[in-house]
């Protein structure tokens, strides 16, 4: 006895229910103090590809916004900066982890916002994943390179130890809106800063998606702390901000990198000053060493007998 032909089609109405669903549009957020707040002057402004056709709504930080992730990078620099270097290397290892697991939604936001084949956001994407990992390997060893024993005349020990510098503002690059952007903030927490990073302008969504990776890869609270929006009237007040002790002009321009440099002078901080960087370069260590402070320490080594031996 033959089975009897199963019916493969669809029910009508289901059909028309999957016709007339509508897609979930992605809410961007900011990412500050390990949460993601809209922005507090609850402005938004359109980003566009590179064709021109919208994307998503980003939120426009205000100045309270900036002054918010101020707060917050300080309330989690002791923690942040207190950590062993190793552990801190496993902390940006977990950061690749988890972004390898969401690539190809990476792939996606760096190839619209960048103009992008899918093959070359792909190169893109894996290049900052790897520099993730180049970064934690260097949380450990960054010390032994820039530190020492340091001879001196007379019966002392004298040691320098790097340290870290303290709360960081970073412009992310304008043109590389992954790549560039995990390449000036992996640097800085490797070392054991904390950092507020104004995104791209008008390619802010890769760095706002990395915000959620990084509230998932164990990254405490307020280490890093994402802002978009116009990055001059974000700059601005973080530049003047006295409880700031560094800033990256990495994506200014050099009208504004002026500015911000004047700015920055009223607390003497440390200053990095844009220049030209091919980032799918390896890099090398002068953006760990950018916002380290040295502490040397001097200390007996007890009293020299006659002949010069201590005892």
């Amino acid at each position: 006895m033959s089975e009897k032909p199963k019916n493969t089609e669809k029910p009508k109405n289901t059909e028309k229910a999957e016709q007339q669903r509508l897609s979930v549009f992605k809410t961007y957020k900011l990412y500050v103090g390990g949460k993601f707040p809209r922005s507090e002057s609850g402005r938004v402004y359109e980003v566009t590809d590179s064709k021109g056709e919208w994307l998503a709504n980003a939120p426009l930080s205000s100045r309270k916004d900036a002054r918010d992730a101020v707060v917050a990078a300080r309330k989690a620099f002791g923690g942040w900066s207190g950590a062993t270097a190793y552990n801190r290397g496993q902390v940006l290892y977990r950061v690749a982890e988890m972004l390898e697991g969401r690539r190809d939604q990476f792939v996606r936001e760096v190839a619209d916002a960048e103009g992008l084949s899918r093959s070359k956001a792909a190169a893109v994407v894996d290049a900052a994943i790897d520099r993730w990992v180049w970064y934690a390997g260097w949380t450990d060893k960054i010390a032994q390179v820039v530190g020492g024993g340091n001879p001196v005349a007379g019966p002392y020990f004298n040691l320098s130890s790097p340290e870290p510098t303290g709360v960081v503002t970073v412009l992310a690059p304008q043109e590389s809106s992954f790549l560039g952007l995990v390449s000036v903030i992996a640097p800085v927490i490797a070392t054991g800063n904390t950092v507020i990073v104004i995104a791209s302008e008008k390619s802010p969504l890769p760095a706002l998606s990395l915000g959620e990776v990084l509230a998932t890869s164990d990254v405490p609270g307020g280490v890093v702390n994402v802002l978009s929006g116009r990055t001059a009237e974000i700059a601005t007040p973080l530049a003047a901000h006295q409880d700031v002790n560094a800033i990256d002009l990495a994506g200014a321009d050099d009208v504004l990198a002026k500015e911000l440099e004047v700015a920055a002078a009223d607390n003497l901080k440390r200053v990095v000053r844009p220049q030209a960087v091919d980032y799918s370069a390896t890099p090398g260590i002068e953006r760990l060493t950018a916002f380290l402070e040295t502490k040397t320490v001097w200390h007996p080594t007890g009293a020299l007998g006659a002949s010069g031996s201590s005892y």
